[in-house]
């Protein structure tokens, strides 16, 4: 009797877990029949939003079903990213992401609410991008190898701003001062509105900066660039040096990225369609050109390559993190 019993008892949790994975198939199969929330954990106007109108705007045409954007501006990021991790795992609510609240954070911020590679699955790398380093128009040190041999001989005098602590911008100031001896010292704005102004002021002597924020002054002479973060040059800036091609800098790559995620435990099936979708979308060669216009290359991959390469970049900001000695907030 109680053989039987402990039987029934298996077929039926076997029952019901067939009946969840049907339900989940076909909820896949019917996917997506209604609009899907875009979460944006920026304001609105600034790069992250911007990448993600045009991709939704892409997603909509290759999905069949409408894009909303939602933006959660707060706590550098992590706010946006904190509500997609709560959403159900249903494929109606994505993330678009950037490197700081995904690889950065963890380090960086005390009580975070959440821990990227359990809480969300990565469908795909959207766009990588670089930073752009700039001075005054007229200051004298042209390169990167003037700048840091400037920030040498006067170390009270040299400084580098960014738009706030442990972003991109101020992690790749903090690698190239290691890397080569270098002491600028960071002085971190609450957001990107200030940066330009002081540079052009010279109040400050360098900024880490988008090329879409300096592009017309780097173009009017008022700013000069002296050198990308990623390891190679730009398309928007082909004969700006990649700051890997300084001595002492070899192999620096130091860019920001923003990338699509869902909440864990969205199913295999919905994952793989938004996978597709995106990679078609970003793929298109007149939303790559738009993209790349903003400074924002179109990188996709394979989910299982972006699980990886998240993972690789959380431990390449951790360790220049621990090395600058940053705290966490």
């Amino acid at each position: 009797m109680a053989l039987d019993v402990t039987r029934r008892a298996a077929l039926g949790l076997l029952a019901v877990g067939a009946g969840i994975a049907a339900n989940g198939l076909a909820q896949a199969q019917s996917y997506p029949n209604k609009p899907i929330r875009l979460i944006v954990p920026f304001a609105a106007g600034g790069g992250v939003d911007t990448v993600a109108r045009i991709l939704g705007e892409a997603l909509k045409q290759e999905l069949g079903q409408g894009v909303v954007i939602e933006n959660l501006p707060g706590a550098s990021g992590t706010r946006g990213a904190e509500t997609a991790v709560k959403a159900d795992p249903d494929g109606y609510t994505i993330l678009l992401a950037s490197a700081g609240e995904i690889a950065v954070a963890p380090h960086i911020q005390k009580g975070l609410r959440y821990v990227p590679e359990r809480d969300l699955a990565p469908v795909t790398l959207a766009v990588r991008v670089p930073n752009v380093l700039v001075v005054k128009g007229e200051a004298p040190h042209r390169s990167a190898v003037q700048l840091i041999a400037f920030s040498k001989a006067q170390p009270k005098d040299g400084t580098y701003s960014s738009s706030g602590v442990g972003n991109p911008q101020h992690l790749a100031g903090e690698l190239m001062n290691r890397m080569t001896g270098s002491q600028l010292l960071h002085v971190a704005y609450r957001g990107a509105a200030q940066q330009i102004p002081d540079v052009l002021a010279g109040s400050v002597t360098a900024t880490f900066a988008s090329y879409l924020a300096v592009a017309s002054f780097v173009q009017s002479g008022q700013l000069h660039a002296v050198g990308v973060t990623s390891k190679e040059r730009i398309p928007s800036l082909p004969t700006v040096p990649a700051l890997a091609e300084t001595p002492g800098l070899a192999n620096f790559d130091v860019v920001n990225w923003f990338g699509l995620f869902a909440p864990a435990r969205t199913p295999p099936a919905i994952l793989d369609t938004l996978h597709a979708a995106a990679v078609k979308a970003l793929k298109k060669p007149e939303i790559a050109a738009k993209l790349s216009e903003l400074g924002s290359y179109p990188s996709p991959m394979p989910a299982a390559a972006f699980g990886m390469f998240v993972r690789d970049e959380t431990a390449k900001f951790k360790d220049i993190v621990t090395a600058a000695g940053i705290e966490a907030q």
